[in-house]
């Protein structure tokens, strides 16, 4: 068995000793062991692909591996990594084992919760580890379908609504890409589905391809928030429950910008660079739109929602760039995001729990009473505006200096625009640390309050940590990215 597998096994063996699990010690058990579990084995293939790389190993993918499926449609179980592959299972590890964590105390239905937790997760990695398109988009929909019942059932709020208008968008653009990847199996004249295959034959006429890159493209871009398709996204955050929202934002919306570049820009590569100024400019408004909506919005939950549309319309931004720098930074944007958002949802949910409002104005003056979730607040914070030594400015940085590599006026517009989300994003979480963390106790009631418990102070300090790590060595990350990005570069301007 190909070792990428235990990617899917794992998650698989979770379902099955959650669902025979008779207790709650059992169930966090089985959490606590398959998340440790995936951490180690994502960290071990991150480690294993540096070592092939600096050995001298130049293929692109590594541990290829492909079963026949359906053969009637040349459907087949294919798995490999390249760089982009190996970051993101290490990104979905990291937010599924602080997770578990976050949601150490949810009650009730606990088993089931993380049921449905554990086949979303088991959803996310198996999209991640397949070349097979139609393989990629049945992982897909897993990673899609627990969504509504995640958040219908254990979120707050308007969760009916908020879980009804996302399952409705998502699955509306996940009609889009069916027909996307089934005009490119037929047109291509490919006796297989595998992306690097396709994407070698480099044979679907031009006119097919501009027909259907917008619906690979805005298929995926819904799920990362692409304007004007966004409007699922901060509702759905808002009423998710912690760990939901920490592995929605930190990790399912990277499936679209993954799969905008994998898919859609690496198969249809004429379509990308004549229709890219289109989807350039709806990112660029994504970018600035998503900030200045973060600066009047009340509800902590929408301001961090508001900054994700920002933050992931930041990444396709930077993907149609199509500079290696500028792309090797998306890829760095969606990891750094990746862990930020899960630290600033897991911040959200452990203040809320304690103090049951999610309304800046109502809140004041917490440093004086829980200081490990204020201090931690205050680091994701300074991350998420761009301070050095942080994940967020390597990412931007890199962003930014390779959008602004095209030397045409146009290219170089929407990057000056694009910058100014580095400022308003400063202005709301400055103004926001400042009134939520400082000042005077905005309610008696809250000096009654105590600080983050064991089990939150795990999930709060691993995600410190990584986004501390990240933004001071970020090279090993970028250098692997790199590696990854070339070919696709390089298939797009052949």
């Amino acid at each position: 068995m190909n070792i990428l597998s235990l990617f899917v096994l794992i998650p698989v063996l979770m379902l099955a000793g959650l669902w025979l699990a008779k207790s709650l010690n059992q169930v966090r058990g089985v959490m606590v062991a398959g998340s440790t579990a995936l951490l180690a084995l994502s960290i071990w293939l991150t480690i294993y692909f540096i070592q092939q790389r600096a050995g001298g190993n130049t293929d692109v993918m590594l541990l290829t591996a492909s079963t026949p499926w359906f053969k009637p449609l040349n459907i087949a179980y294919s798995v490999g990594v390249d760089g982009i592959s190996v970051v993101m299972l290490l990104l979905s590890s990291i937010i599924v084992f602080t997770g578990t964590f976050a949601s150490w105390q949810l009650k009730p239905l606990t088993k089931e919760y993380f049921l449905w937790f554990t086949l979303l997760s088991t959803g996310v990695y198996g999209f991640f580890i397949c070349t097979d398109m139609f393989t990629m988009f049945m992982f897909y929909e897993v990673a899609l379908i627990p969504m509504y019942l995640l958040i219908g059932v254990w979120g707050s709020g308007a969760k009916e609504y908020a879980a009804m208008k996302l399952t409705l968008m998502l699955m509306g653009g996940s009609a889009l890409l069916i027909i996307g990847i089934l005009g490119i199996y037929f047109f291509s004249g490919a006796t297989t589905m595998n992306v690097n295959e396709i994407a070698a034959l480099h044979n679907i006429p031009v006119d097919m391809q501009k027909v259907f890159f917008p619906f690979i493209f805005i298929g995926f871009g819904v799920l990362g928030a692409l304007f004007p398709f966004h409007t699922w996204s901060p509702d759905g955050h808002a009423s998710a429950p912690t760990a939901v929202s920490m592995l929605h934002a930190g990790v399912l919306m990277k499936l679209g910008g993954y799969g905008c570049f994998r898919v859609a820009m690496y198969l249809l590569p004429e379509a990308a660079q004549q229709l890219s100024w289109i989807f350039l400019i709806l990112t660029t408004i994504s970018v600035v739109y998503g900030a200045l909506s973060a600066c009047v919005q009340t509800d902590l939950k929408y301001i961090n929602a508001y900054s994700s549309v920002s933050h992931c319309g930041l990444v396709l931004f930077a993907l149609l760039m199509m500079t290696k720098t500028a792309c090797t930074g998306a890829i760095l944007q969606m990891l750094s995001h990746g862990l930020m958002t899960a630290l600033f949802f897991a911040l959200i949910g452990m203040i809320y729990g304690r103090t049951h409002t999610r309304d800046v104005r109502r809140l004041g003056g917490l440093m004086k009473i829980m200081p490990f979730l204020a201090v931690g607040y205050v680091l994701a914070g300074l991350a998420n505006l761009g301070l050095p030594f942080f994940s967020g400015f390597v990412a931007e940085m890199t962003i930014f200096v390779g959008s602004f590599e095209n030397p045409d006026l146009f290219h170089r517009v929407c990057t000056v625009v694009a910058c100014t989300s580095v400022v308003i994003t400063a202005v709301y979480i400055l103004r926001l640390v400042g009134k939520i963390l400082y000042g005077e106790v905005s309610d008696p009631h809250y000096l009654k309050l105590t600080d983050a418990t064991w089990d939150e102070r795990v999930a709060v300090a691993c995600l410190i940590f990584c986004v501390g790590g990240l933004g001071t060595f970020p090279f090993w990350a970028s250098n692997v990215i790199t590696d990854a990005v070339i070919p696709i570069l390089n298939n797009i301007n052949m």
